[in-house]
């Protein structure tokens, strides 16, 4: 077994908001996050895959297919894009880096022939990022 990581970056806007809660609640817990005008960031994603190296072209994954995969899945999806209003799987849950993390995993499992979702890692920032491994 060995595991293989690719990178994708795309820029989206997003923002925090719980419409269960008052205006008031969401100011109170996410602060300038909660401005439904919505804030932007320059996202990184690591696609980590698992498999056995093909003995033949000593890949475990066709690079390329990998890469076209996460730019058709994700990247074309996402990149440029106001998450909240654009992107289907956040008009009911909040863009949060974790439940982008999740959704990014949901576009892409079992999509990837040959080998297994590992990890789908997505950076918010440089100093801030969620892992997600699928469901135990």
């Amino acid at each position: 077994m060995i595991f293989l990581t690719r990178k994708a970056e795309f820029s989206a806007a997003h923002f925090y908001w719980n419409e269960a809660w008052s205006p008031e609640e969401n100011q109170r817990v996410f602060g300038k996050c909660a401005n439904r005008n919505g804030h932007g960031h320059n996202y990184t994603l690591e696609v980590t895959v698992a498999g056995s190296i093909d003995p033949v072209s000593g890949f475990v994954v066709d690079l390329k297919e990998l890469k076209d995969i996460l730019e058709r899945e994700v990247v074309s999806v996402y990149d440029h894009r106001h998450l909240n209003l654009e992107v289907p799987e956040f008009k009911t849950a909040i863009p949060t880096t974790e439940n982008i993390a999740i959704a990014i995993w949901q576009r892409l499992d079992n999509k990837i022939p040959h080998a297994k979702l590992h990890r789908v890692r997505v950076y918010e920032m440089p100093d801030l990022f969620a892992d997600y491994y699928g469901e135990p």
